[in-house]
């Protein structure tokens, strides 16, 4: 598969504890922009693995993710994308696509695997862009706005700064400017 324009590039923004008492977490997958998150409601298991696989957790023996990675390694595959590509009765519809160096195959898949496998494999997540019509909420639906600066990785700060700066909100992105720089300076002081 090839990237095309009906498809649109997330990463994983969030995982929330869900807001009902049956255990469930959210993954919110946004777009580099950030203007829109696609919510997917998720098991705990899911969140742990998912956990594991963003924060590059090592285990003490692999889990069932890891060993996947390592079974497609093993026989030469490579995992090229994962797209979701349908979202259909509040369920979404996920595939891998996974290369022998010669042939392209598409595997179906559930959404929450196909993102943490993609994690893993440092590999594009693609939605399709019927998908983010039909289930993405706009960012600011989220908690009401973005979270503070200060509580946002410096690569969702620099995503952030990019969206402000294209919509001609120098106010906004002089707070998340300020902020950069805090890190780098405090970060330059760590290594002397």
């Amino acid at each position: 598969m090839s990237h095309d324009n009906r498809y649109k590039t997330v990463y994983p923004y969030e995982i929330r504890q869900g807001y009902s008492s049956d255990g469930h977490y959210v993954l919110m997958l946004a777009e580099p922009k950030q203007v829109r998150v696609v919510p997917m409601l998720i098991g705990p298991a899911e969140a742990q693995a998912l956990m594991l696989a963003q924060e590059r957790q090592p285990t003490r023996r692999p889990m069932t993710h890891r060993l996947m990675m390592t079974m497609m390694e093993e026989y030469g595959l490579t995992l090229n994308q994962v797209a979701i590509e349908r979202f259909d009765e509040g369920i979404f519809y996920a595939n891998l696509y996974v290369s022998d160096g010669f042939n392209e195959r598409c595997i179906d898949c559930r959404a929450s695997d196909a993102v943490t496998l993609a994690l893993l494999a440092e590999r594009p997540i693609l939605v399709a862009e019927g998908v983010l019509e039909e289930a993405a909420v706009p960012m600011e639906a989220i908690d009401g706005g973005a979270r503070e600066p200060a509580e946002m990785k410096t690569e969702e700060l620099e995503r952030l700064l990019e969206r402000y700066e294209e919509e001609e909100n120098y106010e906004k992105a002089a707070e998340v400017l300020k902020e950069i720089e805090r890190r780098r300076n405090e970060k330059g002081k760590k290594s002397i």
